[in-house]
């Protein structure tokens, strides 16, 4: 009994029996777990899984787009001006909004299919060029919008799948170029369906449209009408697919993300070699929220209990229901992934970018105004520069982190290490060739 006493860092002795050995000791002084997990070696470049996950939140799309479009041009600096985001990035996941941005960070473009279709710097004119048309304004005052979203969605959705259709065209998922995770929730079955470029190469009945899974993944309930379509597997048969917005089973896909890296692991998946399953300490991370109003504190549960039904689909403006387990979704997954790299010791691995003070028009998700679009561009400049966060996983809180520095700062460090990691890979698959 002793020797594994004393491997899970205790001893015996002393009028209790049982007593702290050194390392223990030392562990605890620290403020450390005596059980926590041990910090593994830093990994070497050339074996490090890097990870990019984009939030759902409509026009609040334009927050992460910002983030990126910094990122993009610190790597430019770095790597010359050809460097796009998904050069860098094992896996991109999005959800909703942050699955159309994952589609124009990784589709090919008709000019060079090894290209990306879009840069990160023209994500956002994307957004204030289409979106007043995505969302147009509803005239007819609270009065007129309650009647509408009682009779059917608040928009049709056919300019939105116009546009992505003319943006993607013939594009399948398994064209992307990195892998991609996309969620969507299948309203039929009542069970998400996430969509990925691994899946899709393997099962022809999920190498559907990249068009049908955006479509489908930004079909916010109240807001966008459900998408249906059909493919076929490997005995053509029919496979129907019934799918609403992916915030519904994975607003904040990180976790999605590093499960699907897990799962081509032990499927012996040769592009993560020589990692080994769950090996969390050789994951790179970043997770771009959209923002959230919780400053606001809109809402308290005096009266919330008077609600019926039409109350939680409809509030001062805002949709109580969903805007509830879309944030509760993205939290808990931001408290899992912190959580879990603070326990192997790699904070610095894991980067949560979120504004989690938004208010008035910037928070909702369909107020597609000129002057409301080019709040939320300065609301993502402004989210450079403050300082990186971390959650509270007492309180769910993100708080400034005392061992970081601002966003912008991080992006940096962020930046060097996706170079460097690219181009230790570069110089095995030269060796390996030689």
């Amino acid at each position: 009994m002793a020797p594994v006493l004393q491997a899970a860092g205790l001893g015996t002795g002393g009028s209790s029996g049982l007593t702290l050995n050194p390392v223990a000791q030392r562990a605890l002084s620290r403020g450390a777990s005596t059980l926590s997990t041990p910090m593994s070696p830093p990994p070497a470049f050339g074996s490090i899984v890097t990870v990019l996950s984009i939030d759902g939140g409509g026009v609040r799309g334009v927050i992460p787009g910002t983030i990126l479009a910094f990122l993009e041009e610190k790597l430019q600096e770095l790597d010359g001006p050809g460097a796009r985001i998904a050069d860098y990035f094992d896996v991109i996941a999005g959800t909703s909004t942050g699955g159309l941005v994952t589609a124009m960070l990784t589709a090919p473009s008709p000019d060079d299919k090894n290209r990306p279709i879009f840069a990160a710097k023209d994500i956002n004119d994307f957004y204030l060029k289409h979106c007043p048309n995505i969302f147009p304004s509803c005239g007819g005052g609270p009065l007129g919008l309650f009647k509408k979203i009682m009779t059917g969605p608040k928009y049709d959705g056919k300019y939105l799948h116009s546009v992505i259709r003319d943006l993607l065209g013939e594009t399948k998922v398994s064209d992307a170029l990195k892998n991609i995770i996309i969620p969507t929730f299948d309203i039929k079955l009542l069970q998400p369906t996430i969509f990925s470029k691994y899946d899709a190469m393997n099962d022809v009945s999920k190498d559907a449209l990249l068009s049908d899974v955006c479509i489908s993944t930004s079909a916010a309930p109240t807001y966008l009408p459900g998408h249906q379509f059909e493919t076929k597997d490997k005995d053509g048969e029919t496979r129907p697919f019934n799918l609403i917005d992916g915030g519904v089973a994975a607003n904040n896909p990180t976790l999605l993300a590093m499960n699907d890296v897990t799962k081509q692991i032990l499927l012996g998946n040769q592009d993560f070699f020589p990692i080994k399953p769950a090996d969390y300490g050789k994951f790179m991370v970043l997770s771009l929220g959209t923002g959230s109003a919780k400053v606001e504190e809109k809402f308290d549960a005096v009266q919330c209990s008077r609600w019926g039904l039409l109350g939680w689909l409809y509030n001062k403006g805002a949709t109580p229901i969903i805007d509830s387990f879309s944030q509760a979704s993205s939290d808990l997954v931001d408290i899992h992934a912190s959580v879990l790299f603070q326990a192997l010791q790699s904070e610095k691995s894991y980067l949560r970018i979120q504004d989690d003070e938004l208010t008035g028009d910037t928070s909702s998700v369909d107020v597609s105004t000129a002057e409301n679009l080019n709040r939320l561009v300065d609301v993502g400049k402004a989210l450079l520069k403050k300082p990186a966060c971390k959650v509270n996983v007492e309180t769910g809180k993100n708080e400034p982190d005392g061992n970081r520095g601002t966003n912008e700062k991080e992006l940096i460090h962020f930046a060097k290490m996706l170079v460097d990691e690219r181009r230790a890979r570069l110089k095995k698959k030269g060796s390996s060739t030689l």
